[in-house]
């Protein structure tokens, strides 16, 4: 139970963070791999409000969303628009983008290590335990589940319910269509992959309540959102939360039964499978 519940917490909190990539790879068609360092932004926002200025980090997402919300539509427009409008193919966005944003990777680790330096970081913040079916679990986590699983049903919600939301959504069925209907289908992009990452620094400043971070930790981050993209299906919210749970299940067994040094190892090798047997992810069909 307690391997099930902590899963549990750790895949909540994992979904928020892949539904930043997958919007900004599902709609924009911008396979983000700065995408960790954008977390890890967030996250070091959280940190410095709550050492500075004993902000909440619950508060501090306030200012995180909007902030980060900004700095990614800059990005977009300044960088990688100009690589959209070039780009003769989807094989040569994605192509260009990647390197792109391989190369921001490296500048957002760098200035992030100029300016906060190459320390670990970490703050207690509800480290206190929390009883839940008669085992203790500490209560930041409770409380980073609570928060990311409330702001991904919004999200949801806003996909299917909200008249821009199903614009976002056309998009990344078919962007060549949608763009027939009326849809700004650049105007989506761009909104979309600042969506994105706001909503992965909000997903860092949770995470940063309960996990001790370094600057240079991002890489892992978007590799695991990498995982839980593909294994639910790029462009697919379902499949983004089932995946998330799966994997953060799957994390919390190894470390808890074989080695916590193997969970790296685990979410490679689940990847990996994924590639092989199911690349459509899990709801998609084959071909699709």
């Amino acid at each position: 139970m307690d391997i099930l519940i902590t899963g549990l917490f750790l895949g909540g909190t994992y979904a928020l963070i892949a539904m930043g990539l997958n919007l900004q790879y599902g709609v924009a068609r911008i396979m983000n791999l700065a995408n960790g360092e954008m977390l890890v932004a967030g996250a070091f926002s959280a940190f410095w409000l709550f050492t500075a200025g004993q902000v909440s980090p619950l508060l501090s997402i306030v200012v995180v969303a909007p902030v980060t919300f900004a700095a990614n539509w800059l990005i977009y427009q300044l960088i990688l628009l100009p690589l959209v409008k070039r780009a003769k193919t989807r094989g040569q966005l994605e192509v260009d983008c990647i390197l792109a944003t391989f190369g921001l990777s490296f500048a957002f680790v760098g200035i992030m290590l100029a300016t906060f330096g190459g320390e670990y970081f970490t703050y207690s913040y509800l480290a206190e335990p929390f009883d839940i079916l008669g085992n203790t679990f500490a209560l930041n986590r409770v409380v980073a589940f609570i928060v990311a699983v409330i702001i991904y049903v919004l999200l949801y919600v806003w996909l299917n319910k909200s008249r821009q939301g199903v614009a976002v959504r056309a998009v990344a069925f078919n962007p060549q269509v949608s763009g027939l209907t009326g849809i700004n289908v650049r105007r989506i992009s761009a909104f979309a992959f600042a969506l994105g990452g706001a909503v992965t620094a909000v997903g860092g400043a949770l995470i940063s309540t309960f996990l001790t971070m370094d600057a240079s930790i991002g890489v892992i981050f978007t590799m695991k959102a990498l995982i839980i993209v593909i294994m639910g299906g790029v462009g697919d919210v379902r499949g983004v939360m089932v995946a998330a749970l799966i994997l953060g299940l799957a994390e919390t067994a190894v470390a808890s039964l074989i080695d916590p040094g193997l969970t790296l190892a685990a979410a490679y090798l689940m990847f990996i499978l994924v590639l092989l047997f199911r690349p459509q992810g899990l709801f998609g069909r084959a071909g699709s």
